[in-house]
């Protein structure tokens, strides 16, 4: 499969980047065209984080998924996860326009999908992790300086609803199941919660399978109605 760099979509051919700093790459040959989009290190939402942090901004994200919803050439999208979770409203709103896409989208969650990036991992249509992977599931937190009153604590429980609401929707995990993983007090030495691998992950409905890139492609190939390539004579995935 040809390998080349990533061209906006509808923009000029001398334009490669999609994303700034290579977060993306198109793969196409003449039988099919996927677009594969990393999202890694902290979510980053309203305020910038430190220069030496790695991070994926929702500014870049969010008119990026519009425009690849929109391009004919991609016949599907490869989302590639290794997040420690990050901004709840970003992460949030990144995970309902994957959810809103009508192409075929799968999403892999390789070394960790914690916190939102769980929502962002079961916002495409099909879910994979690989065995060595985890994922954090944990009650919405904050940091700073919190006014005591009963309308910040409102204010919580709903946006930790929101996500509750979001992921069971979106999953085969149940409510009561992810509320339990959520909340559990004997797992995590500093926090409420749980620290799922892959196979957890699959076992309680929170992710479809146990998976890789072959999976994934496979998958995608399915979604969209294209034939897997043939390798030494023979038809099988790739």
């Amino acid at each position: 499969m040809e390998t080349e760099e990533t061209k906006k979509p509808g923009r000029k051919e001398e334009d490669k980047d999609l994303l700034p700093g290579g977060g993306g790459v198109t793969v196409e040959n003449g039988r099919e065209c996927f677009y594969c989009l990393n999202v890694i290190g902290q979510i980053e939402g309203h305020y910038v984080q430190e220069s030496n942090q790695k991070t994926t901004k929702y500014e870049h994200l969010i008119p990026l998924l519009f425009a690849l919803e929109e391009d004919e050439r991609i016949d599907g999208i490869l989302i590639l996860l290794n997040t420690m979770g990050g901004d709840v409203e970003a992460g949030l709103a990144i995970s309902e326009v994957i959810a809103s896409l009508d192409k075929p989208t799968v999403s892999v969650v390789l070394g960790g999908g914690h916190s939102i990036g769980v929502p962002l991992a079961v916002s495409a249509k099909k879910s994979f992790i690989v065995p060595s992977a985890t994922m954090t599931v944990h009650p919405v937190r904050t940091t700073g300086t919190v006014i005591s009153a009963p309308q910040s604590f409102e204010y919580l429980r709903d946006m930790q609803e929101r996500i509750v609401r979001f992921v069971v929707e979106h999953s085969r995990v149940s409510r009561e199941d992810f509320l339990g993983v959520m909340m559990r007090t004997d797992v995590m030495a500093n926090d409420v919660g749980s620290i799922l691998d892959g196979e957890a992950a699959v076992k309680c409905g929170l992710i479809d399978g146990i998976g890789g890139i072959r999976e994934a492609l496979s998958a995608l190939r399915e979604m969209a109605g294209i034939e897997p390539p043939k390798r030494n004579g023979s038809e099988g995935n790739d």
